[in-house]
């Protein structure tokens, strides 16, 4: 064993090794006696393809390059689509967000919807097919040139018609701005879905309404059953035709409930615990519990980490499934007694794999990584818990150097990188992350934390944030990272912060009002909120509302509490990372943050990336991002990083100005 430095060991895992074998893979479906998923393919441009297992047990395309299985609903998309009992492929395309239909055996999908106007004014999401084949249902966002935005659930005849006639496409039920969860009853007679309004987000307030079904397949009068603006409800499933399973929070906890149709019911508790059996709609489609064949509910209940487990809806028994290391699981298809689950643990790859649920046993499918680097270099996560302001708890998971050549000098402390989740409203938990491995294993901590505003540990948890964006995230992460300082564990001289989206916003807050940290890197963070709140898109643009407070009465915290208005408070590198096409947080935010950054004179750098939206998907971008990600630790933490691209600096000595 070698003694060097932390932050300088040499690593068998290049920034090239996090994208070259790498291809995340989702949800996935039983179709005829074939299995079918999502994967993303970072070397084909970040195309999301469809594919499946051949005879010879190896992947191949069912939908074939360049062709990408993507909405735009939304802007995070989800549910893009779904495979008809003849082995059809019905999908939106990402280009111009029609949907196709891709005959069995064919290499050309067909279009089933009409072009929209420039930019594409129509997009679709979470397809369905109907009870009788001739029709997909799906949820349908368009786009006005006047900029109005209007949803519905609508059917789309499957015969192509629509493609050259709109006015084949019928309106199932609208009157919200927001919906999802469409859920035709086991009759045929009746719709349940899910809504909502601004400036409720999917976590604050939904309800959950159901209409009966006229003659002519459109929804009539409908009404609300559970929800408010207060209250979420989320995922209805029909348990019979005279009643619906539904998730919701009212008891501070999202639990699952049995929601009697008839008038002046009341929601049954299924299984009350301090736990949640849901999650954030940040993306469509999602689902936290399934129906069995014999009545009983498959469930992902969370508390910091996932479990498993069948609940018996008639008595409230729950009975865990021991899945050893994995503790982040994600729900697809059931069939057979077989399960399709998408999951990880710390130490195991994440992919989709088959759960048998008579006998537990669990077995691999398709893996997110073709080849991981031996055990010995990936960090095992280890969950903490530390003391925020107030006394509060903050939930963490640390990641300690680890690579098996090399230890560091005698009483030496190694450097940290704090982790920042995106969100806000969103967590992490144990996973295999090369982008982790790639910094443990040459002598770097990382730290990815639970901040207050997180789920996973209910209501109140999440509410934390309420208001406080800005001050809480920050309050939380610094206790963190000096609390990991104070055991010994981290050199309270060498922290670094890095965080993505909403995570950049913490990042650049974090290195304006604090002197904790070193350095910090923002990839496609929120530098400025005014700007912000007029210029992202629908879904997220009252989010604020909730997070700061409602325009124009909370004005002066929108100015007082963005990164951009507080630079002077600013005195260590930072470095950004920006996507040119990114609709959610476009590049003027970090633009401005940058040119702020230069006028006071502050070391930094910024890499803008032609093609990439919010969220990096290309090889060359995620490769080049990481390199210098590590290149600028290097700098400024004062290690080597012998192979690495020097990432240049702006410095004003360098400066032409």
């Amino acid at each position: 064993m070698q003694t060097a430095p932390y932050g300088s060991w040499t690593s068998p895992i290049s920034a090239a090794d996090l994208v070259r074998s790498q291809h995340p893979v989702y949800g996935g479906h039983y179709v005829g006696g074939e299995l079918w998923w999502s994967e993303l393919r970072p070397a084909e441009a970040g195309r999301q393809s469809i594919r499946r297992l051949a005879a010879d047990g190896e992947p191949e395309d069912v939908l074939p390059a360049p062709w990408n299985a993507r909405t735009r609903v939304h802007e995070y998309g989800g549910a893009s689509w779904t495979a008809g009992p003849d082995g059809s492929l019905l999908f939106a395309e990402f280009t111009d967000q029609r949907l196709y239909r891709l005959a069995a055996g064919s290499r050309e999908p067909e279009p089933l919807t009409p072009v929209g106007s420039e930019p594409a004014s129509l997009r679709y999401a979470e397809p369905e097919l109907s009870a009788d084949g001739t029709e997909v249902w799906c949820i349908r966002e368009s786009h006005q040139p006047d900029g109005t935005i209007t949803r519905d659930v609508c059917a789309v005849p499957l015969d192509g018609s629509a493609a050259e006639d709109p006015s084949r496409i019928r309106s199932v039920v609208s009157g919200s701005h927001f919906l999802t969860h469409a859920r035709l009853s086991p009759d045929g007679t009746k719709l349940a879905w899910i809504a909502w309004e601004h400036p409720q987000m999917p976590w604050d307030g939904t309800e959950l309404r159901v209409a009966e079904l006229t003659e002519d397949g459109v929804c009539g009068p409908w009404r609300t059953l559970l929800g408010s603006t207060t209250e979420s409800v989320l995922q209805p499933e029909w348990a019979d035709d005279t009643s619906l399973f539904v998730i919701s929070d009212r008891s501070g906890w999202w639990n699952l409930y049995r929601m009697p149709l008839a008038d002046g019911s009341e929601p049954q508790p299924l299984c009350p615990r301090s736990e949640d059996f849901g999650g954030p709609l940040w993306q469509l489609g999602r689902q936290w519990y399934t129906p069995l064949a014999d009545g009983r509910l498959l469930t992902v209940r969370t508390l910091g980490l996932d479990w498993l487990a069948v609940l018996d809806p008639a008595t409230g028994e729950l009975t865990d499934f021991d899945l050893g290391d994995i503790s982040t699981i994600g729900l697809s298809g059931v069939a057979d007694g077989r399960a399709l689950l998408t999951c990880g643990g710390s130490r195991t790859d994440s992919g989709l794999r088959a759960l048998d649920l008579a006998t537990g046993e669990l077995t691999d499918l398709r893996l997110s990584n073709d080849e991981l680097p031996p055990a010995d270099y990936l960090p095992e996560a280890r969950s903490m818990t530390f003391t925020g302001p107030g006394g509060r708890d903050v939930h963490a998971l640390v990641y300690p150097p680890n690579n098996p050549d090399f230890s560091a000098p005698e009483g030496e402390l190694p450097p940290y990188v704090a982790f920042v989740h995106g969100g806000p409203t969103s967590r992490v938990s144990p996973k295999v992350d090369l982008a982790v491995s790639y910094l443990t294993s040459r002598g770097m901590g990382v730290v990815d934390v639970n901040y207050g505003g997180s789920t996973g540990y209910g209501r109140a948890y999440r509410e934390r944030l309420r208001g406080q964006w800005g001050v809480v995230d920050v309050e939380d992460i610094v206790a963190v990272v000096r609390g990991l300082a104070d055991e010994g564990l981290a050199d309270g001289n060498r922290l670094a912060i890095q965080g993505g989206s909403a995570g950049g916003w913490t990042v650049l807050s974090a290195l304006t009002s604090t002197k904790v940290f070193a350095c910090g890197v923002s990839y496609f963070g929120v530098a400025e909120l005014i700007k912000f709140a007029e210029s992202t898109h629908d879904f997220e643009s009252r989010y604020l509302d909730g997070l700061v407070g409602p325009l124009p009465e909370a004005l002066p915290l929108y100015q007082s509490r963005a990164p951009l208005s507080n630079v002077d408070g600013l005195s260590c590198p930072v470095l950004m990372l920006q996507g040119l096409d990114d609709p959610v947080v476009p590049p003027a935010q970090a633009e401005m943050f940058r040119d702020a950054l230069i006028a006071k004179g502050i070391p930094h750098a910024y890499r803008a990336y032609a093609g990439e939206s919010h969220g990096f998907r290309r090889a060359e971008s995620l490769i080049g991002a990481r390199e210098a990600e590590l290149s600028f630790y290097g700098q400024v933490l004062g290690f080597e990083t012998p192979g690495i691209p020097t990432l240049e600096l702006w410095r004003p000595e360098n400066s032409l100005a």
